[in-house]
C-alpha cells in the first residue's frame, strides 16, 4: 500500500468529499416525461456535476449523495420562455422612457428581472433583443459566470429594423438624437443588412432577431405592414447560417411573415394576423409560431389604467382576438409552436400565466407543457442540454403541487426550482 504525506492525504480527502458532494438525487412522486407524453411515478433522478445521469424507479435510498424529497410533488423539466426582454424596465406609457436609464442601469435592472424569471420556474429563456445593442449579451455572460442569478439565456443583441420601423424608438421630437447603440440594427438595403448581421454575429450573439412588420407597441407603425424586404431578410439569414445561427422574425401581418418564411427564418413571433397561406408555409417548412396570446389582456387593462398612447391601445384591441384565432388555427393545422410571452411588456415572473391561455385556445395540457420544454429546446437547438428530464440534460427541474395535466393552472402558482442540480433559494 502506498502511504501519502499528511498534506497530500488531506487533499485527497477533500477531493473525495467534493466528488461525493457533486452527486445528488431527486425523488419525484410524479415525473412528467415530455418526450413520451406520460407520467412516471416514484422516480429517482440521479444528478452528477449538474446533469442528469439516470432516471429510474425508486427502490432504496442511495448512500452516495443527498436526496431531495419531491415525493409529494409533480416534477417537470425547467420551463423555457422563447420571447423575453429581460434588459431594462417593463413597458410603460412614456415613449421616451428607454432613454431615461443608462446602459449600466439597464443591465442591472435586467439582473433583477432575470432573478424573478428563474424563480418563476423558467430556467432557460430566449431573449429577443434589448434597446441598447449587446446589453443582453452582458447579462447572459454575467449569469454564465455566476455573477448574478438567472436563467440560461440565448440572446439576439438587438433588432434588425428599417428606419422608423417596428424595432426603432419612435414618437420622439424630430430634433431629438437617439443614441447610436439604439440604432445599431437599423438597415437600409440587403448589403447593409448583411454587413450589420455580421457585426452582431461577431459580438457573440446566439441568434438574430428581425422586424418584418410594424409593431403594436411602436408608435407610427402598422402591425400589418411589411417592413424589411425579403431580400434584406434573406441577406440576414444567409449571413447567420455561415455562423451556424438561426434567425427569428417579429411579424404580425401575413405578407411580412411570408417574406420572412421565404427568406428562411426559424420562427415567427406574434403572428397576430396571419392568413392560411402563411400558416401552411410555416407547417411545410417547419417554421415555429411563438405567439404571446396572454399579454393582450394585460396591455388593455394596465395600458388603459396607466394612460398608454391611444394608438397602442387600439392596435392591441385590433390584434388580440385575431392573434388567438390564428393560434387556435395553427394548433389545429399542426404548426410547430414554442412558448413565448413577450415578458417585459408585462411584469417579469408572471411568465407562466400564458399556459392556461394556450389550453383555452386549443392545446392539450401536455402539448402546452411541451411547447415550453421540448419544442422550445428544439427551436433553440439546445435539445441535448435542456427541455426534458433525460440522461445527459442539465438538471433543470421544477416541482409543483397538483397535476398540471388535469389543471394547467398548477404551473402558475408556487414552485420549487432547480437549475443545474442546485435549488434556487
Amino acid at each position: 500500500m502506498k502511504f501519502l504525506p499528511p498534506i497530500a492525504a488531506a487533499v485527497g480527502v477533500l477531493l473525495a468529499t467534493d466528488a461525493a458532494a457533486e452527486i445528488s438525487y431527486v425523488r419525484a412522486g410524479r415525473a412528467i416525461d415530455v418526450e413520451k407524453g406520460r407520467v412516471l411515478t416514484d422516480q429517482l433522478i440521479r444528478i452528477d456535476e449538474g446533469r442528469i445521469t439516470s432516471v429510474a424507479p425508486y427502490a432504496a435510498a442511495p448512500t452516495d449523495g443527498e436526496i431531495i424529497d419531491w415525493s409529494a410533488k409533480t416534477v417537470l423539466p425547467g420551463l423555457i420562455d422563447m420571447h423575453t426582454h429581460l434588459v431594462g424596465d417593463i413597458q410603460s406609457a412614456g415613449v421616451a422612457d428607454p432613454l431615461l436609464t443608462s446602459a449600466a442601469e439597464d443591465v442591472l435592472i435586467g439582473a433583477a428581472n432575470a432573478k424573478k424569471t428563474l424563480r418563476a420556474g423558467f430556467t432557460t429563456v430566449r431573449d429577443v433583443g434589448a434597446w441598447r445593442a449587446f446589453a443582453d449579451v452582458a447579462l447572459r455572460d454575467a449569469i454564465d459566470k455566476n455573477y448574478v442569478e438567472g436563467p440560461r439565456m440565448a440572446v439576439a443583441g438587438g433588432y434588425f429594423t428599417i428606419p422608423g420601423g417596428g424595432g426603432a424608438l419612435t414618437g420622439l421630437a424630430d430634433d431629438m438624437k437617439v443614441p447610436a447603440d439604439f440604432e445599431r440594427g437599423v438597415v437600409e438595403g440587403p448589403d447593409d443588412a448583411r454587413a450589420k448581421a455580421r457585426d452582431f454575429l461577431q459580438h457573440d450573439v446566439d441568434f438574430l432577431k428581425t422586424i418584418a412588420t410594424g409593431a403594436v407597441l411602436t408608435i407610427g407603425t402598422d402591425p400589418g405592414m411589411p417592413e424589411l424586404s425579403e431580400a434584406e431578410l434573406r441577406a440576414i439569414v444567409d449571413e447567420a447560417r455561415k455562423y451556424g445561427k438561426k434567425v427569428t422574425a417579429h411579424a404580425h401581418g401575413a405578407e411580412g411573415a411570408k417574406n420572412a418564411i421565404r427568406a428562411g427564418v426559424a420562427s415567427i413571433e406574434h403572428g397576430s394576423i396571419l392568413d392560411d397561406e402563411a400558416l401552411s408555409m410555416m407547417k411545410k417548412r417547419g417554421v415555429f409560431l411563438v405567439a404571446d396570446i396572454y399579454n393582450g389582456d394585460y396591455i388593455d387593462e394596465v395600458g388603459t389604467r396607466d394612460g398608454w398612447p391611444e394608438e397602442t391601445l387600439q392596435k392591441n384591441r385590433d390584434t388580440t382576438e385575431t392573434q388567438r384565432d390564428v393560434f387556435r388555427k395553427a394548433v389545429k393545422m399542426g404548426v410547430k409552436i414554442a412558448y413565448g410571452t413577450d415578458s417585459g411588456v408585462y411584469p417579469h415572473g408572471d411568465n407562466a400565466k400564458q399556459l392556461p391561455y394556450m389550453v383555452k385556445y386549443g392545446m392539450t395540457p401536455i402539448a402546452a407543457i411541451r411547447s415550453a420544454t421540448l419544442s422550445a429546446a428544439e427551436l433553440l437547438g439546445w435539445e441535448k442540454d435542456v427541455g426534458s428530464i433525460s440522461v445527459g440534460r442539465y438538471a433543470d427541474m421544477i416541482a409543483v403541487d397538483g397535476d398540471p395535466l388535469t389543471d394547467i393552472s398548477a404551473l402558475t402558482g408556487d414552485k420549487v426550482v432547480m437549475k443545474g442540480g442546485e435549488i434556487v433559494e
